[in-house]
């Protein structure tokens, strides 16, 4: 008999860029068996994305669609590049479309994935979109996974959360790589920015409202009214990232604040920053702050993250973000000088809480050879 054929899996992502559910994926999609699972990925961006050319190297495939996001669409693709044991939905509302033409086509495994949480203040409109995407969501759906209690809630329901009707799925990340990490690279950088012997903070995110770049300005602008020589690095892009510069020059904070784009070296960012700050307007988990915590990094971070992504470690300071820039300034530079840097201490924060990519693989296989 021949070896049997590797499961087929289906995610359903906006772009596989480097951005947090992406960089999920990569980690879980670099370390599973091939052999074993496959993974395909539907875009709705016709730009490449940064992961792109990895996942074809992997042996995956890109699939573009229209950002339309139709089940029509959907299902032909499905059915054009299937058969597929598993679709696995990570586009928050849309997964409705998803799981629906997955159904459609035969799919029997059809996975919707809560990664982030907002507000309530959508317009009459899109509470009505919301309630049927969601009817759609729980009704055509085989498995519900959420990375936090607040993000399953606000994807599900709160009918959903009560009947505990979806599990639980943590962000999980590759620790070993932010562990430890050459000094060497780590002093080019401060060389090279300028940035050696001062206070760095630092922030990585995309560009966009929710990660709330404005209110960092408020922040660093309060912080070099004491400490003039701080710097804060500013790592991703994204649609506001001229808006934020402009508003910098404005502020006058411009020379204090380093746009670092998109970055391939993220561990080496987070070994140059003293204290890591998170003022999200909203976050499903935030896994980033994972890897800050990985890290060893203290964290001053907004009340929009959830518990979950807390390791108990002692790195993490929450705040409000009612509290105000000088609050925030004050207690980011109380933080300056308390990095963690006993690994075991930070290994065992992540195996406690379930955060190990073994752990959250295992899982995922589980699911997908139902």
């Amino acid at each position: 008999m021949g070896n049997p054929k590797p499961i087929k899996v289906l995610q359903v992502v906006g772009a596989m860029n480097r951005a947090g559910t992406e960089t999920m994926l990569m980690n879980i999609y670099r370390n599973i068996d091939q052999k074993k699972v496959q993974f395909d990925f539907i875009s709705y961006s016709r730009q490449d994305a940064d992961y792109d050319e990895e996942i074809k190297v992997l042996g995956g495939r890109i699939i573009k669609l229209s950002k339309t996001q139709s089940i029509k669409e959907m299902y032909k693709a499905i059915k054009k590049y299937g058969p597929y044991d598993v679709v696995h939905a990570h586009t928050l509302f849309h997964c409705g479309i998803a799981t629906v033409a997955a159904f459609l086509a035969g799919v029997k495994v059809r996975i919707s994935h809560a990664h982030t949480t907002l507000d309530n203040s959508e317009h009459f409109i899109k509470k009505i979109y919301i309630k049927l995407m969601r009817s759609m969501i729980n009704t055509f759906s085989t498995n519900l996974l959420a990375c936090s209690t607040g993000a399953g809630s606000y994807l599900f329901g709160e009918r959903n959360l009560t009947k505990k009707s979806y599990s639980y799925f943590p962000n999980v990340i590759d620790y070993s790589s932010f562990l430890k990490h050459p000094q060497i690279e780590v002093k080019r950088l401060k060389d090279e920015e300028g940035i050696k012997n001062k206070i760095v903070i630092g922030h990585i995110g995309r560009f966009m409202e929710a990660k709330n770049h404005a209110f960092l300005l408020q922040i660093m602008k309060s912080i070099i009214k004491e400490n003039p020589d701080a710097k804060l690095l500013l790592v991703g892009d994204g649609v506001l990232r001229k808006q934020i510069e402009e508003q910098a020059k404005k502020e006058g904070i411009h020379n204090s604040i380093k746009f670092m784009g998109i970055r391939k070296d993220i561990p080496t960012m987070f070994q140059s920053m003293d204290v890591f700050v998170f003022p999200s307007l909203y976050e499903g988990l935030g896994l980033v702050l994972l890897e800050a915590q990985a890290s060893g990094l203290p964290c001053v971070v907004s009340e929009a993250i959830q518990p979950e992504a807390d390791l108990g470690i002692g790195l993490v300071s929450q705040l409000s973000l009612a509290d105000g820039p000088d609050v925030w300034a004050d207690k980011i530079i109380e933080r300056v000088n308390k990095k963690e840097k006993d690994t075991n201490v930070i290994i065992n924060g992540f195996k406690k809480n379930g955060y190990s990519l073994k752990q959250g693989i295992s899982q995922l296989m589980n699911i997908y050879k139902s």
